[in-house]
This record gives structure tokens, sequence and C-alpha cells, in this order.
């Protein structure tokens, strides 16, 4: 009897044993080994089957064996969703399952700087790899991305799926913008006077943006323009006839900004026309909207850069004029 017990025990030992070396290779091979040995770029399109998807991967020498690869899709969901994904070396079979059963796109990364014109903007995204596409329409339900005008687009750190259009990519970003602006509208749309519409916040948002870019200078650069419209004095903002001379582009690429310059005709050229532009000069971030919806609380009229990446700032023409005098010593002895 006891070498009965004893045998049953060791053939229970032995099949746990063997139970378990079999589990522990499942788990290696599905979970842990990875033939892939370079990242793989793999596209599934819409409607794709999960064979056409193993089919791929195999080629690739992403996977081992298709049915395995079924298998784990199926015990992520039974479908694989279309879209460009990314494989690194390593990628297990079920991290790939996973991966193309929940949607987990390749994605890129794309940063929209503040103080872009939409012009700039649209350039950047024709250099930016990883997007699609044009970024002009000709489609009439892209009516909005049609019409973008200069204010229209949040500056910000976008993360996409590989292969966005850069249509889509601009209609996010504007779309990031109007949210801002619906915020504004329940908030009550407040804003210090004189400044009485969106397009005039946004506009003189603008303007301090291309100003500094510095956020603790912005409030301060804000309320000298304030103080300037309240007063009914020109802005005198050189960013502004920078987009005047440039047709929109807002960059001079390299060339000065003349005194001559400063009497070009336009309506948003500040030097000749008291008030705001008609209409934004750039695209602004939360700094420079706060800034200008809650100004710092300032007598002045006048700044001029200080040499060291910020500003001068002055209650009379006579203080400014010597800082200006200042500023002229520091370009000289920068030549």
């Amino acid at each position: 009897m006891k070498r009965r017990n004893f045998k049953q025990k060791k053939f229970i030992i032995c099949f746990l044993l063997g139970l378990a070396a079999a589990l522990s290779v499942f788990v290696y091979v599905i979970g842990i080994r990875s033939p892939l040995q370079e990242t793989i770029v793999i596209s599934v399109p819409r409607g794709a089957s999960v064979s056409y998807v193993a089919r791929q991967l195999s080629a690739r020498g992403a996977i081992d064996s298709v049915a395995v690869f079924k298998m784990c899709v199926r015990a992520s969901g039974g479908r694989v969703q279309s879209g460009e994904y990314e494989f690194t070396p390593g990628t297990s079979a079920w991290r790939l399952a996973h991966m193309l059963a929940t949607g987990d796109v390749a994605a890129t990364t794309v940063v929209i700087p503040e103080g872009l014109t939409v012009r700039q903007i649209k350039q950047l995204l024709l250099q930016t790899p990883g997007l699609t596409g044009a970024v002009e329409c000709d489609r009439p339900s892209e009516i909005a991305v049609c019409n973008l005008r200069d204010g229209d687009i949040f500056p910000d750190t976008y993360r996409v799926a590989r292969g966005t259009s850069r249509l889509a990519l601009l209609d996010l970003a504007h779309k990031k913008m109007e949210a801002i602006h619906d915020a504004w509208r329940r908030a009550g749309r407040i804003a210090p006077s004189p400044l009485a519409s969106w397009n005039d916040v946004i506009t003189l948002a603008s303007i301090v943006q291309k100003e500094t870019p510095r956020a603790d200078e912005m409030p301060i650069v804000a309320s000298v323009y304030v103080n300037r419209l309240r007063r009914n004095m020109r802005l005198q903002a050189d960013p502004t006839v920078v987009y005047a001379l440039t047709d929109g582009l807002g960059d001079m690429q390299g060339e000065p900004l003349l005194r001559g310059h400063l009497k070009t005709e336009s309506p948003y050229n500040t030097y000749l026309h008291k008030g705001l532009p008609p209409a934004p000069i750039a695209n602004v971030g939360q700094a420079a909207i706060r800034a200008v919806l809650k100004p710092a609380d300032t007598n002045y009229l006048f700044f001029v850069a200080d040499g060291r990446g910020g500003h001068h700032f002055s209650k009379s023409y006579e203080q400014h004029m010597q800082h200006h005098a200042d500023w002229r010593e520091i370009k000289k002895s920068r030549n």
C-alpha cells in the first residue's frame, strides 16, 4: 500500500512539474519570446482580417506562429484595429496582439510654438514627418479649416497617430482654441476696458506674444498697451509693422526693421493707425491670453529691450528715451 501511495505521489509530482514546465514554455512563447530583430512599421487597412495581419507579421519576422498570434488576438477581443503600428525588437506575440486589438497605433509628436502665424504653422506641418496630406483643403466639409486666420490655432504639443492628416491636426488645434473661447464666454466675457470682444483680446494677446517670450513679463507688456489704448495713444508695436511688411507671414527672415518701414501703409501698422489692428497677427498661448485678460496694474506707457532677454519699462517719454539710448549702446557693443 505504501509503495502504491509513493508511486501515486511520484506521478502527481511529475505531472505537476511537467505541467509547470509546459506552462512556462507557453508563457515564454506567448508573452516573452520575440523573433523581431529590428523595428518595423505595419499598416493595417480598415476592415483587415486577423489572418491578413498575421501573414504580414509572419512575413516581416515579427511572430513565430500564425496560429499562436491568432489565439492571442482572440484572447484580446478577437479583432484588429486599423492604423499604422510600430513594433520594436523584443515585442512578444501577446504584446503585438494586444496593441493591434486595442488600436495602440504608432504616434508622432507635433510641437506648434507660440507666436507663429497660420502660414508659418502650415510650413512647419509640411516639414513634420509622420503626418500626411496637404495643408490646404478642397472639400466643403473642411470649410472651418480652409478659412483659418491668425488667432484661430492654439499652439501646443500634440501627440497624434502616425499618418494623421495635416488638415486633421489643424482642425484639432483650431478646436482647442475654440474651447478656450467658449470658456471665456461662459465666464462672462470679462476683459479689461477698452477691449470689447474676443477678437480684441486675441489681437492684443498676439502683439504681447510677439513682443516677449517671457510669461512673467507678459502682464506688464499687456498693461503698457492697455494704458495706451485708454489714453487714445497709438500702440506703436513693431510686430504689427512686420506683419504688414511680410503680407501676414510675420517673419522678416533676417532682414532688419528700419525706420522707413514704420511708414508702411496698412491697417495693421499701429504706428500710423490708432487702436488695435483689425485682427490677430499671430497664434497665441495661454500665458499671453491670461496677461491680456488680467494685465498688471501699472502706469507704464513705454518699453524697450534691456539686452538681457527682457525689457525696461517707463512711465515717461524722457525715461523711455534714456532706456532707448542704453539699448543702442548695448547693440553697438555687440557689433
